[in-house]
Order: structure tokens, then C-alpha cells, then sequence
């Protein structure tokens, strides 16, 4: 018999009062926070709004969320036996539940097309 444990999710958008969902995901010794996420969006929630890109390692970092408080990489922090709550990055901007704009000021798409229009 496959053992769960609790999976706490902030849920939300911007504007909106957080919300927490707990989840009962099914644990194996050394799985990872993203594979518990993956997990809960594939057979319990599809509307979980999460990134992640490992099949491109220029796209790193796109898995990073908060994990019991704490900054870390979904793909490395590990899901502890006795639960844990995911949430979004608390210094970006929130665009939806666990995805926060991480695209640092500079490189987002608004400053590159304002400073072309500039220098036009």
C-alpha cells in the first residue's frame, strides 16, 4: 500500500485573499516537490498554475516557489515524509497561484520595447 502525505498549496490571484488546499499526494522516499506538484496537476487539479521547464536548461529557474517558507527549487527540494506547503515566491509579483514573474526588470519585454522606442 502507497502511504500519502499532505501537500499544502497557496492558491490565488492577484487581488484575491490567498487560499491554502491541502492534498493527499502519494510519497516515495526522495520525491521532489515538483514531482508532488506535477502529480496533484495531473490527477487531481488541472487548474494548478505552476511553471517548471527541466527539459531546457536555459529555462532553469523556472521551478522556483517557496517550500515550507523557504526559496527553493521545486525540482531539488525534496517532499518531506510528514508534509509540505508550497507556495509563490513572496518578492515577485504574483501572476496566478505558484507562478510568479521572475523575468528580473530589466530583460521583461515592456523594458525592451520601451527602450527600442527610444532609441527609434
Amino acid at each position: 500500500m502507497t502511504r500519502a502525505v499532505p501537500v499544502v498549496i497557496q492558491r490565488g490571484a492577484p487581488g484575491e485573499e490567498p487560499r491554502f488546499e491541502t492534498h493527499q499526494v502519494p510519497y516515495r522516499e526522495g520525491m521532489s516537490v515538483l514531482d508532488a506538484i506535477v502529480w496533484l496537476r495531473t490527477h487531481v487539479d488541472s487548474t494548478i498554475a505552476f511553471r517548471y521547464s527541466c527539459i531546457n536548461a536555459n529555462a532553469c529557474k523556472e521551478c522556483m516557489v517557496a517550500v515550507d517558507g523557504h526559496t527553493r527549487y521545486a525540482c531539488t527540494a525534496r517532499l518531506s515524509p510528514a508534509g509540505t506547503t508550497v507556495g509563490p515566491l513572496a518578492n515577485k509579483k504574483l501572476v496566478r497561484d505558484l507562478v510568479t514573474d521572475i523575468v528580473p526588470p530589466k530583460e521583461s519585454l515592456q523594458a525592451i520595447l520601451g527602450e527600442r522606442s527610444r532609441t527609434s
